[in-house]
Order: structure tokens, then C-alpha cells, then sequence
């Protein structure tokens, strides 16, 4: 009858076959991603042609020193009361229905290049001009608007 085994021999790998192992690893993942591989170094080429790639190693070897600047920028009481006043708009704007800013955006961009036509033609208005302005539709909708977007603004700030 046969002998029961009682060591199991493990064998180990030197760490010359352990860094040959990694090399075949990586030289197949190399094989497999040759089109993506080509094309990264493409483009390292190309950031390096027009020296994006230099400014970018800078930034990284100074990260410290950039990063006390912008931090240093950050704290400005002006960057302060910008960031406020930003999240103040943004927090406004949520609660604005959007299909009404777009609508009053792009009202807006016509209203522009309505008033750039009339300063290039030159055209003096009148009181009668004004009188008779009230009367068209659309000039009435626009100062009901403005009317009602002041009147709001006046009961926003007596709060």
C-alpha cells in the first residue's frame, strides 16, 4: 500500500521569474490595446508638440504653490461675495419656472436687436410716439411685464 503524503512541497518563484511573469503580462495587455495605445501616445505627442504638456508638468511639480495660490484667490472677500452671490442667483433661479427664463432670454435677445436697429436708424420719439407706442400689443405686454417685475422687486425689498 502506498505511503500517505504528509509534506506538500510548495515551489517558489525567484523574484527574477515574478518580474518575467509581469513583463509577459504587460507586453500581452500591450498586444491586445495596440490601436488605444497608439493613439494615447498620439496625443502625448501632440500635447507636448504645443507645449500644454510642459505647462501641465509645471503645474503638477508646483502643486503646492498652486494650490496656495487658489486657495489664497478663494478667500478674497470679493471671490467670497461672488461665490454668495452665485449660489443667491442659482438658488433663484430653482425656484424660476424654466420655460419662463427661456422665454424671457430669448425675448430679451430680441429686444436687443430691436434696440440696435432703432439706434442705428436715428429716429426721434416723441410724446405722441409714446402715446400711440401704449396702443401696439406687444409694447403693452412688455411695460404690464415691467410693471409687475418692479412691483415685485418693490415688495422683495420692503422685507
Amino acid at each position: 500500500m502506498a505511503q500517505p503524503i504528509t509534506k506538500i512541497v510548495h515551489s517558489t518563484r525567484t523574484e527574477k521569474e515574478m518580474q518575467e511573469q509581469q513583463i509577459e503580462t504587460i507586453v500581452e495587455d500591450l498586444a491586445k490595446n495596440a490601436d488605444g495605445i497608439k493613439e494615447l501616445i498620439k496625443l502625448f505627442q501632440q500635447l507636448h508638440d504645443s507645449g500644454i504638456l510642459g505647462s501641465v508638468n509645471g503645474l503638477v511639480e508646483a502643486k503646492e504653490k498652486v494650490a496656495g495660490i487658489a486657495v489664497e484667490q478663494l478667500l478674497r472677500p470679493q471671490m467670497t461675495n461672488a461665490i454668495n452671490n452665485m449660489m443667491a442667483a442659482a438658488g433663484v433661479l430653482s425656484d424660476t419656472n424654466p420655460e419662463m427664463t427661456k422665454k424671457l432670454m430669448s425675448s430679451l435677445g430680441n429686444g436687443i436687436q430691436r434696440a440696435e436697429k432703432g439706434l442705428i436708424s436715428n429716429d426721434k420719439v416723441g410724446i405722441f410716439d409714446l402715446m400711440k407706442a401704449l396702443k401696439d400689443p406687444d409694447i403693452n405686454r412688455a411695460i404690464g411685464f415691467g410693471m409687475n417685475l418692479l412691483k415685485g422687486v418693490g415688495e422683495g425689498l420692503k422685507e
